[in-house]
């Protein structure tokens, strides 16, 4: 007969020496970590992630856009497995627990369930999705996205970084490239921790977040080009400077956003300025583009307004624009009964704890369109994140741990 969770606590010092241990591959000075996607760095903790789940049993699956499955088998194969997991990739300059979190402490919920001799009615499957970030390759939600069929394989391998190495180069470069379909099987249900990225939890003093859904987003990739010229001898009429229409956009977006009050959200986080010489007035200018927002009417305001106010300023200019819309992901709620699950894990536990809903994207986003979905937050200091400085206490990744413990108990021994 299955075993329920009852009063069996997951290892808080053993999760974070493991995160600890995980910060070490690409660690910075600063105390971050860079492992962007597809790396050499990535391919390390991508290496000792395996290594780690086959110790414990675990058969490992790797697809054809690098997401890996670590799967541990229920008292029933027939059963829809219950998933659950994030992501190893960071920003260029990232902190320790963005994505690290959910994979480990998955992985400490499948170490306290061996060690306790437990085994789940449904079969459990622990992800490490590729490319979360989009900083590498421009595409946020990448490994996930190819997975729901959001987007095309060939469109994610034919994706460049600045030094033009595709995403099929580097999965083959890392020999990450796998044999299983890029494809959703069937799947009971997705969990997924993260730290809130945000500065609500701490402030209001709440260890837990129980995470509704996410907002809207849409990304842009935007190049202005104009003409390059001498700085010293061209006169202000005869100017087509890009990087002043450049730096026009940027204040327009960030004027978008304040007109939605606290819920808005845009932002230029990339610049690339041709030829970057201090005497040339810079003749073209490529950068990035996101607004995000809880109300998809808002998004398609925005979208609008964005690229009919920055047409209008690209010719004011006579500068040339090149507009891509990247991606545009709707507001995303997540499953009710699922949700459900990780309020009462957290109440059963005597977390303080409040729902609340994703500012950022996550992989959860992109499974939940065809598989029931939930996350927990937890706190971190000064809602600080895509920083080395991020930083969370112990304590509440043993807390956000525990919940996920609950949850994903709860749902893989229910009756279906």
């Amino acid at each position: 007969m299955a075993a329920i969770a009852g009063n069996v606590r997951i290892d808080g010092r053993r999760l974070w020496d493991l995160l600890m241990e995980m910060a070490r591959i690409g660690a910075t000075p600063k105390g971050g970590v860079r492992r962007l996607t597809l790396s050499a760095e990535d391919r390390q903790g991508r290496d000792r992630f395996r290594a780690l789940c086959e110790a414990e049993g675990l058969a490992v699956t790797v697809d054809a856009i690098g997401n890996m499955f670590a799967r541990r088998e229920g008292r029933d194969p027939t059963r829809r497995p219950v998933m659950f997991g994030s992501h190893l990739d960071s920003q260029p300059s990232g902190g320790k627990f963005d994505g690290a979190l959910g994979v480990l402490a998955g992985l400490e919920v499948i170490r306290t369930l061996n060690e306790r001799g437990i085994e789940t009615e449904a079969p459990l499957i622990l992800c490490n999705w590729t490319d979360e970030e989009g900083s590498r390759f421009g595409h946020s939600l990448m490994g996930s996205g190819v997975w729901v069929g959001g987007i095309p394989l060939e469109k994610a391998y034919a994706l460049a970084d600045t030094e033009g190495v595709t995403v099929g180069e580097a999965l083959e470069a890392i020999g990450y490239k796998g044999d299983l379909p890029a494809r959703p099987f069937p799947a009971d249900a997705y969990f997924e921790l993260h730290i809130e990225q945000g500065p609500i939890l701490e402030a209001e003093e709440k260890t837990i977040g129980i995470v509704t859904g996410a907002q809207a987003m849409a990304w842009y990739d935007l190049a202005l080009t104009g003409w390059e010229s001498h700085a010293g001898t061209t006169p202000p009429a005869r100017r087509r400077d890009a990087l002043v229409g450049a730096a026009r956009v940027i204040a327009l977006v960030d004027r978008l956003m304040r007109e939605q009050g606290e819920d808005g959200r845009g932002t230029v986080g990339f610049l690339r300025v041709e030829p970057n010489s201090r005497n040339v007035v810079p003749g073209r200018v490529a950068f990035s583009a996101e607004f995000r927002h809880p109300s998809d009417a808002v998004i398609d305001a925005l979208d609008r307004r964005f690229e009919e106010e920055t047409r209008a300023i690209a010719a004011g200019m006579r500068l040339d624009l090149a507009f891509t819309r990247v991606f545009r992901y709707p507001a995303q709620p997540f499953d009710p009964a699922c949700v459900a699950l990780v309020r009462e894990a957290a109440a059963r536990l005597g977390y303080p704890a409040r729902e609340i809903v994703s500012g950022a994207g996550h992989d959860a986003c992109a499974v939940a369109r065809v598989i029931p979905t939930a996350m927990i937050f937890v706190p971190c200091k000064d809602g600080l994140s895509h920083n080395e400085a991020e930083e969370i206490l112990p304590e509440h990744a043993a807390a956000g741990a525990q919940v996920l413990f609950e949850a994903v108990l709860a749902r893989a021994n229910r009756v279906p």
